[in-house]
């Protein structure tokens, strides 16, 4: 994703999340960030050959499509924690259903999760609505603070790092052909990482994106004036060579800028 330049919304929704990210842990309000993606589902035409002595495993290259899964990834980074849960769609349903299963189990004791998660449009609080009844979801909501990633900025949510170390050491190995084979290869996957702990170095804070990122910051025209004036006086001074007039104006307009 290529992030517009200059625009105030993106860097506002950015500060935002990365202000988050900074947050100390608080068990009773985690910070907790969520990605999903599509898995496309691949069956074998012809049995591979198994490993033997000296000759390593062969799989014909011809596979039958099995349909089009949806993993879901939820991770609490300062705690070293991920789930991943399989479905067979992506709906503002299955989405409701995720979280909502999340609150009533890991997080039933929190008084409010700090959700951090891409636009889409089925991230949103009406998801719930369409899911339960208006009392349960609105409870549901109420112990929700959303934090939204901008637009063309999912990289910036943590869950996005998750799906990326998942799909490279879990699922680009071999061929899965159902929901449930999936389910248990992901799972398996989660426990492992779970039991080590492996957190999340993030290293982007608000200070360095604005130094690193700062042409993603819109440019304030007042600043800009007071540059231009800067190097037109900078330039008379240089000729006129005053140097006890160029240390006050230096020292006047280099706290102005």
């Amino acid at each position: 994703m290529i992030p517009p330049k200059a625009n105030g919304e993106f860097v506002a929704a950015m500060e935002n999340v990365l202000a988050t990210y900074e947050e100390p842990y608080n068990p009773a309000c985690p910070v907790v960030a969520m990605d999903e993606q599509p898995f496309q589902l691949t069956r074998e035409v012809r049995r591979p050959n198994p490993e033997a002595r000296g000759k390593a495993k062969r799989v014909d290259y011809e596979y039958e499509r099995a349909g089009v899964a949806s993993i879901f990834v939820f991770t609490e980074p300062l705690v070293g924690w991920r789930q991943v849960s399989v479905r067979d769609r992506r709906t503002k349903v299955d989405w409701a259903l995720e979280v909502a299963n999340l609150l009533g189990t890991r997080y039933a004791k929190a008084h409010k999760v700090i959700l951090v998660c891409d636009n889409l449009n089925t991230h949103t609080p009406g998801s719930f609505y369409e899911a339960f009844p208006p009392e349960e979801a609105r409870e549901l909501v109420k112990r929700i603070d959303f934090r939204y990633t901008p637009k063309h900025g999912s990289w910036l949510n943590v869950a996005e790092n998750e799906l990326v170390c998942m799909t490279s050491q879990c699922l680009k190995s071999e061929r899965i052909g159902s929901v449930k084979e999936l389910a248990r290869n992901t799972a398996a996957w989660a426990t492992q990482r779970n039991s080590g702990q492996k957190g999340v170095r993030w290293h982007l804070n608000i200070g360095k994106g604005r130094v690193n990122l700062r042409t993603l910051y819109p440019i304030i025209q007042k600043s800009m004036a007071l540059i231009v004036l800067f190097l037109f006086f900078c330039t008379i001074l240089d000729i006129g060579n005053k140097c006890q007039q160029k240390r006050w104006f230096y020292k006047v307009f280099g706290t102005m800028l």
